[in-house]
């Protein structure tokens, strides 16, 4: 049986929502050295590929995230070989061994793969889970944030993938404009285009992505988080 976490929610301003968890972030011990940490962290993760979550209004019921947990991974192998898609319905999640990085293609988008030379803007959505917490400690999907996507100019050369907020939810949260190396790795495998009609959908994922290669705060305090993002083309 799945493990249910609930997460009371609060709202504060900055252009950040924040939510606070009935579980608190415990601070490092001085006296931990970065293996330790790294150790816990991978911990927590087998803990979440287990467990999964959900987190919901504790008032309304309403559910913010749900996230199954007996999370299945293929590996690389199997992933490239089944046309780089991961089968939602058997929860898969594939990891990219070299950075830690545990993807799930919940939908591959419409519209052509970023170009090699190309630059762009992405608009995006997201939701962040941090594991350690236990909580949501930040998302641009509610009605607050209805016209305030974050937004993202992206450059592929020769496959590797440059990029940095102009604006946005979690560049205010964390004041960097350095968007995370783990947001990144989706845009391989997605197309990037804009909806224009209602049976066409946008590129969506969820990713696992450890400390190593996230936002500054999970770098600085070695916290893995999980994302659920979409991605489109600007105009």
């Amino acid at each position: 049986m799945k493990h249910i976490h609930s997460t009371i929610f609060s709202y504060t301003c900055l252009l950040a929502l924040v939510l606070v968890s009935t579980f608190s972030f415990t601070s490092c011990d001085d006296d931990e050295t970065y293996a330790d940490r790294r150790k816990r962290e991978r911990k927590q993760v087998e803990s979440f590929l287990k467990n999964g979550t959900e987190v919901k209004d504790p008032d309304s019921g309403e559910v913010f995230l749900s996230v199954p947990g007996n999370i299945k991974v293929p590996s690389e192998s199997e992933f490239y070989a089944n046309d780089s898609t991961t089968d939602v319905s058997k929860n898969e999640y594939v990891l990219f061994s070299g950075s830690g990085i545990y993807m799930q293609i919940v939908r591959r988008g419409i519209g052509e793969k970023l170009q090699d030379g190309e630059r762009a803007t992405l608009l995006t959505r997201f939701t962040e889970f941090n594991i350690a917490a236990d909580s949501i400690t930040c998302t641009n999907t509610t009605l607050d944030f209805a016209t305030l996507p974050d937004v993202m100019t992206v450059v592929n050369t020769s496959g590797t993938f440059t990029a940095s907020f102009t604006s946005g939810v979690l560049q205010a949260r964390y004041g960097s404009k350095a968007v995370p190396n783990g947001w990144l790795i989706p845009l391989t495998f997605i197309g990037i285009g804009r909806q224009s009609a209602p049976d066409e959908e946008i590129a969506k994922v969820r990713l696992i992505i450890p400390s190593t290669e996230g936002q500054s705060d999970a770098m600085n305090n070695v916290y893995a988080c999980f994302y659920e993002i979409t991605y489109q083309r600007s105009r």
